[in-house]
């Protein structure tokens, strides 16, 4: 590494796995790679293989994990590294923390490097959580006595002091992760690995937990190398951001363009579902489209969404009604939105006609939703039609706040909601 700055280098790593078997294959595929090495030659097999795509199937046995990636990190930086699940994440970490090695390629370091890749990674079921303080910063070097120093800090932020005596295998998962953490941070590594694992904390941890990486990138100039996806984290958090698909980078640069590009090289450009189990003969809904402020099914919040309702009349409805309620995670109703032909006439001949229901700033919290959308006769009491638990769709917020919400947790009452109606569709 020529910079003085430069405290890790990855050059042209690659990583290939064959499918379906442990190791690296069969006796034949070992003594052919072997016949190889002793002529002079590459390894056969890396000419072969195809890219990581989880979604498809391949007709080689041989794919890339990994293929050709380069970057470099600086000290003091915060690199946050995204991509959708399968792009090959956690089998950079993995490398990067020398857990498996790469296929080609090699890492170049400054430093030590401490890593929280899953929940336990580098504790003894059987031992105290005291004593895998003294064992995790014994891997990393450091002496009985610089760990002993650091021990009260440690077991503080951990929040586990009346357990710290326990076996860890009594441990839940989130108090397994706040030692791991603990551990990891206040070690001093000069370079500080986290996977998603964070993400097992509550809402109260994973605060301290960003707060305490902030410390050690700005205040203490280590180097942070975090993957999430937690678009508003990754944001809050990274100095800067490297895009994965398909085991390639795509993108290196800032944080927020970083974040840009992953957000819109999802394939979906809305979301949408069609009602082929209704009766064509009857009043019902068709099909109900979401236009997300963001491709792959991503909403921002405070950003414009519409919802497209579209529906089928058999004849003139006295007085229809169409509403839709967005629903959390828990299936609890949060925004209720209702549409009456007393506000805009619709359904007063047969026909299909569009309802777009437009909401200029949506402003619930990071999560996951999904709607219920319902067709009636306000007159008559008459449901012609309901569709429950349709079109999942996410909400982010990649503003950088210095606080984080519980998913899905609450909605604020700003939502300002416009209907537009359309009839795209006669019938003599």
């Amino acid at each position: 590494m020529t910079s003085s700055n430069i405290i890790l280098k990855v050059e042209n790593i690659s990583k290939q796995y064959r499918l379906g078997l442990v190791g690296t294959g069969t006796i034949s595929h070992d003594l052919n790679r072997w016949w190889s090495k002793i002529r002079g030659k590459g390894d056969p097999y890396l000419k072969v293989g195809e890219v990581n795509d989880r979604s498809t199937k391949g007709s080689s046995e041989y794919v890339w994990a990994l293929q050709d990636i380069n970057f470099e990190v600086k000290r003091g930086e915060v690199l946050g590294i995204i991509g959708k699940n399968g792009a090959g994440k956690s089998t950079l970490l993995k490398i990067l923390s020398k857990v498996t090695s790469p296929t080609t390629g090699e890492i170049k370091t400054r430093g030590r490097i401490a890593s929280l890749l899953e929940v336990g990674t580098g504790f003894h079921g059987e031992m105290t959580g005291r004593e895998n303080i003294f064992l995790n910063g014994a891997i990393l070097g450091m002496t009985k006595k610089e760990i002993a120093n650091k021990i009260d800090e440690i077991i503080d932020f951990s929040g586990c002091e009346r357990y710290i005596d326990t076996p860890v295998k009594r441990y839940s998962s989130g108090m397994t992760v706040r030692l791991a953490f603990a551990v990891a941070a206040f070690l001093e590594p000069e370079i500080l690995v986290i996977d998603e694992v964070l993400a097992v904390g509550d809402a109260e941890f994973q605060k301290k937990a960003i707060g305490k990486m902030q410390d050690i990138s700005r205040g203490e100039g280590r180097t942070v190398i975090f993957v999430s996806h937690n678009m508003a984290a990754v944001k809050s958090l990274c100095t800067r951001g490297v895009v994965l698909e398909h085991g390639k980078v795509v993108f290196e640069g800032s944080e927020d363009k970083a974040v840009e590009k992953y957000l819109n090289s999802q394939q979906e450009t809305s979301l949408v579902f069609e009602n082929t189990k209704a009766d064509a003969r009857s009043s019902h809904i068709r099909k109900i489209t979401i236009l997300p402020s963001n491709l792959g099914g991503f909403q921002e919040f405070g950003k414009t969404m519409e919802i497209n309702i579209e529906l089928y009349s058999n004849g003139k409805i006295e007085a229809p009604a169409v509403s839709y309620q967005i629903l959390n995670s828990n299936n609890q109703p949060l925004v209720h939105e209702l549409i009456l032909n007393t506000e805009k006439a619709f359904c007063q001949t047969e026909g299909v006609y569009v309802l777009s229901s437009t909401i200029h700033s949506i402003k619930l919290y990071q999560g996951s939703y999904k709607l219920n959308v319902f067709f009636a006769d306000n007159f008559s009491k008459t449901k012609f039609d309901g569709l429950y638990e349709i079109c999942p769709f996410e909400i982010i917020n990649t503003n950088k706040r210095d606080y984080y919400w519980n998913s899905g947790s609450a909605v604020y009452k700003e939502n300002d909601t416009n209907w537009n109606i359309k009839r795209i569709n006669e019938f003599s």
